[in-house]
């Protein structure tokens, strides 16, 4: 028996030959209606607010909306004075010293005036040197006066033979005049007299410049270690003024820390310091800085003149106002990766403090997008 068109039972034929249930079909084109259905009202509600949105920003293109917290940046960074001058320990001419004794040293913190005094070294031994190269280089001067005194002697007695000889010669050359009037014997004697004083005066008078040669040789010989001494003495009077340091400009004074004596430390009264380490700075805490470290991520967001705030580490209740004032164009590679880097940025601080001093830990903080508000808000008024 047939059943009914509605009934369950009801079975279509397929091309195949199959049957399927009639009800399986029309659920199949339902839900694809829906579907369709729920697509086209998504496509419309997408492109209205597009074009909603569109139209607003082109209203008021500079108002900028956050609709959430502002990214604020954190950097750590060290301080340090625009203005500063390195006090290192002087390098002496003329010697190889390994050691320097301070025996006067202004505390750290002090404010100095541009030539106040700010360390004294010992100079026991370069004034020990300039007296003993001083007697020295008298004595060898005394040598040199009493060489050119003994050539000036041996100059004239030279002198003297020569005119001797000179005389000799005239007088043999009027012997020779009257030799007609002599017999052979005479004739030759005044002959073989004229012959030996020519050879005399010759040699004389070759003799003469040979001696003054070697005797200005050894004058300049003596007068070479004299100068060299005296070069010895000048050295270690220079080398006594160099053991005062004084400031170079008005500022504060900061003691540098250093290897001394096998451990780190700022230098005292007794200490000892090797020629050319800089050990004080003197500063000028008017004008201070910040240096940080960026990453190439953070560098992004980061624009010249840009605020911050500065936070020094040692003292929380201080908060400084600050400008992003140069970025390092070349970045140094990282530890981890050849292909990230980081770069050198520097901030200003508007304002002074007598807690704020050189090389001490900062953290600085940027808020890069109230940047971008700040500028667009004052670009719309």
């Amino acid at each position: 028996m047939d059943s009914p068109l509605g009934s369950p039972i009801h079975q279509e034929r397929s091309d195949s030959g199959g049957s399927r249930p009639v009800w399986l079909t029309r659920s199949s084109i339902a839900a694809a209606a829906v579907v369709l259905a729920a697509v086209v009202l998504f496509s419309v509600l997408f492109w209205s607010a597009k074009i909603r949105g569109h139209g607003a920003s082109s209203g008021s293109q500079s108002a900028a909306v956050h609709t959430g917290p502002a990214e604020m940046l954190r950097l750590k960074g060290m301080t340090a004075a625009v203005q500063a001058r390195s006090i290192q320990a002087p390098l002496l001419a003329g010697q190889q010293v390994g050691t320097l004794t301070i025996t006067k040293l202004i505390p750290s913190g002090t404010r100095v005036k541009q030539g106040d005094l700010l360390v004294e070294f010992d100079r026991q031994a370069q004034l020990r040197d300039f007296v003993d190269k001083q007697a020295q280089s008298d004595d060898e001067n005394e040598k040199v006066i009493e060489e050119q005194a003994k050539e000036a002697a041996a100059r004239a007695k030279d002198e003297t033979e020569i005119k001797q000889a000179e005389d000799s010669l005239a007088k043999a050359k009027l012997e020779m005049e009257k030799v007609e009037l002599l017999s052979r014997i005479d004739a030759e004697k005044a002959q073989e007299d004229l012959d030996e004083a020519q050879a005399t005066l010759a040699q004389l008078k070759e003799t003469f410049d040979l001696k003054r040669k070697a005797a200005q040789a050894s004058i300049r010989i003596l007068e070479i270690q004299r100068d060299r001494t005296r070069e010895t003495m000048l050295h270690a009077q220079a080398n006594s003024a160099l053991m005062e340091i004084h400031a170079p400009i008005d500022g504060i004074v900061v003691l540098n820390t250093i290897w001394k004596q096998g451990n780190m430390g700022e230098v005292q009264e007794g200490d000892q310091v090797r020629p050319g380490v800089p050990f004080m700075q003197v500063v000028d805490p008017a004008i201070m800085e910040v240096h940080v470290p960026v990453n190439q991520e953070d560098l992004l967001g980061l624009k010249l003149g840009e605020r911050a705030q500065v936070h020094l580490d040692a003292y929380s209740d201080l908060v400084f106002e600050g400008h992003l004032e140069s970025i390092d164009p070349m970045g140094k590679t990282g530890d981890f990766s050849p292909k990230l880097r980081s770069f050198s940025a520097t901030f200003s601080i508007k304002g002074h403090d007598p807690r704020l001093m050189p090389d001490l830990s900062a953290a600085v903080e940027v808020n890069p997008s109230a940047g971008d508000s700040d500028q667009s808000g004052g670009g719309s008024q």
